[in-house]
Parts: C-alpha cells; sequence; structure tokens
C-alpha cells in the first residue's frame, strides 16, 4: 500500500481523481483491510472502482467511468478483463474485490498504476539505503587493521629458521600490545579512586533529602483503588472469625453472613446487566452488518430491474388481451346489430292478398 500511494502521488491522482470526485485523501491503510464501521465498506469499493478505471485510462486503453449504483459483479469482472489484458495472470475469483479492501485490491490496484507509469515512460524503484557504521566501530576496524598489519610486516621480516618450529607467543603479544597500545593511548594502570569513604558516606548523606521525590497521590488513581480492595478484604479476613464486620473507622457495619448474601446478590446483579450489555452489543454489532451488506450488495437493485422488467412484460400481454376482448365485444355488437336490423325488415314485409283459392 505505501509503494501504491507513491505511484499514485506520482500520477498526480489528488487532482485528476480526489478533486474531481470531491473525496477525500487516502491513508497508507487505506485498502488494507476494511474499515471499523460496516457501512463505509460500500464508499470503500466505489474509490477502488474509480481509481482503478482512471488507471485503465492512464495506461492507454477506454474504459467507462462506474457509476455508484452500478452492479458490482459486472464492474468487476470488466476491470479485471482490463488487468488481464495488459498481461497480467490473473488467479482469483472476482468476488475478491467485492470487498474494496484486501491484498488482492492492492495488487490490482499496484500493477495498473505501473502500466500507467510505463505509459508515461516513468520507473518507480525504491531508494537504497547506504549502511552506515558508527564513528568508534570505524576506528576499532582501522586499530585493528593497523595492528594486523603490523605484525604480518614483523613477521615477514624475520629470517626463516629451520630449526625452530614453534613461534614464540609471548614475543607476539608483547608486540601485539605495544602496538594496540600506541593508536589508541590507553592507560597502562587501572585506575583507582583516592576519595576517602567516610567523606562519601557523609556527603551522600548531606545531600540525600534533597535526592528524595514526592508523588503526590491522586484519587483517581487505579492503584489507590486497588490499595483499598486489598484494605477492604485484609479487613473482612479478620473480622471473620468474629462474625462481624467493621468499617475502616471501627464501626460496626452488618454481620458476615448479611454482608455476605449482599455481596452475592451485587455479583448476580451485575452478571446479570453484563448479559443484557452482550446482548445488546451482539444485536448491535449484526444490524451493522446487514446494514452494511445490505449498502454494498447490489442484488436487491438486480432484482429490482428484472422485476420491472417483467412487469412491463405483463402489462404489454395485458394490453393486447384487452384488445382481443375489446374486438370480440365489437363483432358481437355488429352482429347483433345486424341481427336485429334483419329481424325489423322481416317484420314490415306485407302479407300477399287472398286469392280465389285461399
Amino acid at each position: 500500500m505505501d509503494c501504491l500511494l507513491e505511484k499514485l502521488k506520482v500520477l498526480d491522482y489528488e487532482e485528476e481523481v480526489l478533486s474531481k470526485h470531491n473525496m477525500k485523501h487516502l491513508s497508507r491503510h487505506y485498502f488494507v483491510s476494511s474499515p471499523y464501521l460496516a457501512f463505509n465498506s460500500g464508499e470503500q469499493f466505489y474509490m477502488f472502482t474509480i481509481i482503478a478505471a482512471w488507471l485503465i485510462n492512464a495506461a492507454g486503453r477506454p474504459f467507462a467511468e462506474p457509476q455508484e449504483y452500478d452492479e458490482p459483479n459486472a464492474t468487476v469482472s470488466n476491470i479485471l478483463a482490463e488487468l488481464r489484458a495488459f498481461g497480467v495472470k490473473v488467479d482469483f475469483p472476482p468476488s475478491k474485490l467485492k470487498s474494496g479492501s484486501g491484498e488482492h485490491v492492492c495488487f490490482v490496484l499496484d500493477r495498473l498504476a505501473e502500466e500507467a507509469l510505463r505509459r508515461r515512460g516513468f520507473s518507480f524503484k525504491r531508494p537504497n539505503y547506504p549502511t552506515e557504521t558508527t564513528e568508534e566501530e570505524s576506528v576499532m576496524e582501522d586499530d585493528a587493521e593497523l595492528t594486523l598489519s603490523k605484525v604480518e610486516e614483523e613477521m615477514i621480516e624475520e629470517p626463516d629458521d629451520e630449526e625452530e618450529t614453534v613461534m614464540d607467543l609471548e614475543a607476539l603479544k608483547l608486540r601485539t600490545t605495544h602496538t594496540e597500545a600506541e593508536p589508541s593511548s590507553k592507560p597502562d594502570e587501572i585506575l583507582e579512586s583516592t576519595v576517602d569513604a567516610a567523606e562519601w558516606n557523609l556527603e551522600l548523606e548531606r545531600v540525600l533529602p534533597q535526592l528524595k521525590v514526592t508523588i503526590r497521590t491522586d484519587n483517581k488513581d487505579w492503584r489507590i483503588h486497588v490499595d483499598q480492595m486489598h484494605q477492604h478484604r485484609d479487613g473482612i479476613k479478620s473480622f471473620a472469625q468474629r462474625g462481624q464486620v467493621l468499617s475502616p473507622d471501627g464501626v460496626l457495619l452488618c454481620p458476615l453472613l448479611s454482608l455476605q448474601s449482599y455481596l452475592d446478590k451485587l455479583q448476580e446483579d451485575i452478571g446479570k446487566t453484563l448479559e443484557k450489555i452482550s446482548e445488546e452489543l451482539e444485536r448491535v454489532k449484526q444490524e451493522m452488518e446487514e446494514k452494511g451488506s445490505s449498502m454494498s450488495d447490489g442484488a436487491p437493485v438486480v432484482k429490482i430491474k428484472q422485476s420491472l422488467t417483467k412487469l412491463k412484460q405483463e402489462i404489454l400481454q395485458m394490453d393486447v388481451r384487452i384488445g382481443v376482448v375489446e374486438h370480440t365485444l365489437l363483432q358481437a355488437k355488429l352482429k347483433e346489430k345486424s341481427n336485429m336490423t334483419r329481424d325489423m325488415h322481416a317484420t314490415n314485409i306485407p302479407e300477399p292478398a287472398a286469392g280465389p283459392f285461399s
């Protein structure tokens, strides 16, 4: 993440990304892990997609800027496809990037940043710091080299004696001690103190009151409370045999049995209260996780879009059915009207006159 942040600064992401989208500056651990508050994971994933799209464009490949309400799976798949197009091997599923943080998110952004820097002709390397040696170590090394060189020279200058097979170690030690004493200027004898012990003790007694440090006690300090607890415990133990408990002032408080029952009840109440607090904490954590997952999950939006599409299809089918019914009703009305007209004409025809043979 440190390398990635430096690369983004070189690419001037503060002006081209943060100022454009009114976003806050990235910290050294922004994409390392998920934030403490779960409902910020959606913002973190959106920041990842915006920076990834900007780096792909800076690397020379056109990429549409993702929107806040786009489907996360499609966005992540498109980013990985562009990363593979640069020749980067991707051996992890796209679901690793949906959280907006972690090792794989940092890997994707780092490789895209490298491609963008390569596009601009910039090579990014870490500085190499030389190892520094202290002055004392360098002096000691120089002294050791000087001593060794002098000894070697003296050994070389000495004539070889075939009969002498054992080196004079005592002479070599004397030479080494003599050569070491010259450059370092070490004393030949051990330094001994000449101060009288009695005078030293008198001086110590004179300045001892001035060396004492007084610390003011603070009633809010936890050590004072611990000391008080130990005092009360010792008091209870000392008066347990007598069956009574006294206050620090010597006042009889209550019998030991009643005090024991009171302490047991107090412990039970504290345990119940602590259990309620733990249950409330778990409930709040679960609600926070559900809110975070619901805000970062795009599945509800996809379901809404699918429902709208299905509703439009059903409305279209209903319109077709309504048209068919209207057409059927119109045909029935026309048929009924034609039948009525035919019946009316049939009733208005005059009857033939009666003949002689009728």
